[in-house]
């Protein structure tokens, strides 16, 4: 799970980096981000509950 929430941040930052260089509009990126921003909340969700669970 750590793996994802590394992998899904730094997906969420090159997108943020290619639409303030101008590389991309942020229209064509903008449900792409939410989407990877929902992905991160969920988990990070599953790893705090697996790690009160582990206490």
């Amino acid at each position: 799970m750590g793996t994802v929430e590394e992998e899904s941040d730094e997906s969420l930052f090159w997108m943020e980096i290619l639409i303030e260089a101008g590389i991309v509009k942020e229209e064509k990126l903008h449900s792409l981000m939410k989407e990877v921003d929902e992905i991160l909340a969920i988990t990070v969700s599953s790893i705090n509950t697996a790690k009160k669970r582990k206490k």
